[in-house]
């Protein structure tokens, strides 16, 4: 079995505080997660002047435009986020909302790029980011056979390596949406490696399934307290729930990695000398 890839995501939950973004590089590292993930988005790009200008109530002001600016970090706080990250030894990227957010990260050559659920369908962003040929991680909420055939396509066409991300893209979700059979089944129709990126309420389990069904990657999103101000809090791990999922997706790893043969285990011979012992032998 393929090692998991374990990406914390960070995505918003910093909530625009850069002291925050810091302890959940730090809470992610020590629970020896693969990279770190964060989002970006040119917010007059991916909302209307009529969205933003909606009022609404923030620890930022009283409109969508001041709560979207509040929770967006500008290029010296990821620059910050890059040396901090390189600092202690762990890979970071961000998911492009637009096309422009997508060519101001190419300044920190990730090894890894990520195609939000909600930007599968924006084959412009698509073309952008497979033109990199960076490995892309693609998650597949809310989106249709279709819709993941012409992903995949521009991908191949580009060249450009990609693992398709099970996902259901509700915040949280309830175990009886998750759906798990389609990793078999995206593994199957696009003859690529599958990840699962989980936003469920009900504990470990359904990542866990996740990962025994053959999951390549996990990605989970993780916070300080799901108490906190910000939309994906709720579906968010804390980070000694998270410390405690990527030790119990170790151990399913070791638990997959062994012998795909029947045979008698050299741990169990002595075992079976002891309860055998009694048997006649013919």
């Amino acid at each position: 079995m393929t090692k998991i890839f374990v990406i914390a995501e960070i995505g918003i939950n910093h909530n625009g505080n850069l002291v925050i973004a810091k302890k959940l590089i730090d809470g992610a590292k020590k629970a020896g997660a693969d990279a770190v993930k964060f989002q970006k988005r040119d917010i007059d790009l991916v909302y209307s002047k009529e969205e933003l200008d909606k009022p609404r109530k923030s620890p930022f002001g009283t409109t969508t435009r001041q709560q979207k600016e509040g929770i967006e970090f500008n290029e010296q706080e990821y620059n910050e986020i890059d040396k901090y990250c390189k600092s202690l030894g762990i890979e970071w990227f961000a998911s492009a909302w637009d096309i422009q957010s997508s060519r101001f990260l190419k300044k920190y050559d990730f090894k890894y790029n990520k195609i939000a659920s909600a930007m599968i369908v924006d084959l412009k962003l698509l073309e952008d980011v497979a033109k990199q040929k960076k490995y892309t991680f693609i998650s597949t909420g809310m989106s249709s056979y279709k819709e993941i055939d012409s992903a995949v396509n521009i991908f191949n066409k580009e060249n450009c390596p990609f693992e398709l991300m099970h996902c259901v893209s509700k915040y949280p979700f309830e175990a009886q949406h998750a759906s798990l059979n389609l990793i078999s089944d995206l593994r199957k129709r696009y003859n690529c490696k599958v990840g699962y990126s989980g936003h469920e309420i009900s504990g470990l389990a359904i990542t866990y399934a996740a990962a025994a069904l053959g999951a390549t990657s996990v990605e989970r999103h993780i916070t300080l307290d799901r108490t906190m101000y910000g939309s994906d809090q709720a579906a968010s791990m804390t980070l000694r729930g998270f410390e405690e999922l990527v030790g119990g997706l170790k151990t399913i790893e070791l638990a997959l990695n062994g012998s795909k043969e029947k045979a008698i285990l050299e741990i169990e011979k002595p075992v079976m000398e002891k309860l055998r012992a009694h048997i006649k032998k013919s």
